[in-house]
């Protein structure tokens, strides 16, 4: 049982994690949205809804949202090889050289982060117990650390004490949130858009997060993936393209 404090301190925590003012450099990418403006695919409110909620409907629910899910449990087991794991495989669903690189600066920015809050991280060599008489240190991953990983493993850590039947969707939703604000702003910069397209946008997202948190929750290890191949042509475009903004 919790009190209404404590469940207020765990969404201030959150809400502190979500926010665009986190200093992780999240606003210097598009995600290869820059790409679909640029090929006019992209090119008002419309196409620009159809773009972002398309990913959070697919992508982001059979992909990043329930990967997210088994990091956070894992986090909460004490199994860091298992958020290794499954951070590796995350990592490895990235279809472009880009989106691999945003995944590591992005990982690596939230992972000082996590030291400024004394937070332990699965990604930081860590000594186990001696078998021959000197200490070894935990295999690395396979990976450089993911944001979506490392955002899951700081919420299993700031959501405490915990209510397990509220803090993972809670977390999962401020994930896809900040995701979806992030691609809104860029959306209105690049577009452009207006700031009351931007709002529409994201009162648009909500229904989608909400339905996508609830589409990873159900998902089974071995349905885990999605396929988004028009971003990831444009993203690859987009590592060549003459003038750009952002980074993918």
């Amino acid at each position: 049982m919790t009190t209404p404090e404590a469940a207020l301190l765990r969404q201030l925590r959150l809400l502190q994690l979500a926010s665009p003012t986190l200093p992780v450099g999240a606003f210097a990418y598009s995600q290869g949205l820059e790409a679909a403006i640029h090929a006019g695919l992209v090119h008002d409110e419309r196409s620009t809804a159809d773009w972002i909620l398309g990913l959070l409907a697919e992508t982001f629910a059979r992909q990043e949202l329930p990967v997210f899910a088994r990091v956070y449990r894992a986090t909460e087991a004490g199994q860091p090889e298992l958020v290794r794991r499954w951070n590796d495989v995350l990592f490895a669903m990235r279809a472009s050289a880009e989106l691999q690189m945003e995944d590591r600066h992005l990982g690596l920015a939230l992972g000082r982060i996590l030291r400024t809050l004394d937070i332990p991280s699965p990604f930081e060599p860590a000594a186990r117990p001696p078998l021959d008489g000197q200490p070894t240190p935990d295999p690395p991953s396979a990976h450089p650390p993911t944001f979506t990983a490392l955002f899951a493993v700081a919420s299993a850590h700031r959501m405490a004490p915990p209510a397990p039947e509220l803090d993972l969707p809670s977390a999962m939703t401020a994930l896809a949130f900040a995701w979806a604000e992030a691609q809104v702003s860029a959306a209105v910069r690049l577009v452009p858009l207006g700031q009351s397209a931007g709002v529409r946008l994201l009162a648009a997202a909500g229904p989608v997060i909400v339905a996508a948190v609830d589409v990873a929750l159900g998902l089974d290890d071995d349905a885990l993936g999605a396929s988004a191949p028009l971003q990831a042509i444009l993203s690859a475009h987009h590592e060549i393209q003459y003038s750009r903004l952002f980074r993918s």
